[in-house]
């Protein structure tokens, strides 16, 4: 199978993930994609996130409907800080019947030579690349531009964002069009977020 590998945080995930994972899964040539929740990502403050399992539960809860996309805690059993490389070379051992591919923002795809083994990544697996907002072919003249194995892909653009969300409900307001019901329902009755 051809796996699609969306990470994130997802502190918390949002229908905009939704969008993107469902159009990747639905458009893209992959069989499945698995939102693999970071524990740490090292650009991003620890203690900003909830506990992993609480994370791990909301993209289960936000996933169940769709028979494509799953929740996968992968990294949870590794090193922290968490480096793409080293989680792909985990899955390539524990799964190797699976061909895993990398499903990112034109952001993230920019700056992406900055990662940690960056060339052996490409060397090895596909890159799909959504659009993010102030990303346009004029502006856009990064190294990977006409790359064989990076394939920017025409999903819809989305502009939500987890942090927002996140002040949005310290601040009393009304997030359910941002959330699946499952997952509102979740942060509500744990009362996470409000302060």
């Amino acid at each position: 199978m051809k796996i699609g590998l969306y990470f994130g945080t997802f502190n918390p995930i949002h229908v905009g993930h939704l969008i993107i994972a469902n159009h990747m899964a639905e458009h893209a040539d992959l069989d499945q994609v698995w939102m693999v929740v970071t524990p740490h990502n090292p650009l991003k403050k620890k203690s900003t996130l909830l506990a992993d399992h609480h994370r791990l539960e909301m993209v289960f809860l936000a996933t169940e409907d769709f028979p494509k996309i799953k929740p996968s805690d992968i990294e949870f059993k590794l090193s922290q800080p968490n480096y793409t490389v080293n989680t792909l070379v985990h899955l390539e051992e524990k799964y190797p019947e699976h061909a895993f591919s990398l499903i990112m923002g034109e952001d993230n795809l920019k700056s992406f030579h900055k990662w940690k083994n960056y060339e052996a990544i490409l060397a090895h697996h596909e890159i799909y690349v959504y659009p993010r907002v102030g990303f346009t072919d004029e502006n856009d003249n990064h190294l990977f531009k006409n790359h064989p194995k990076i394939h920017l892909i025409d999903a819809p653009v989305v502009e939500i964002s987890s942090t927002a969300i996140r002040d949005h409900i310290k601040k009393g307001k009304n997030v359910l069009a941002l959330l699946p019901q499952k997952v509102w329902a979740y942060i509500d009755h744990n009362n996470f977020y409000k302060k």
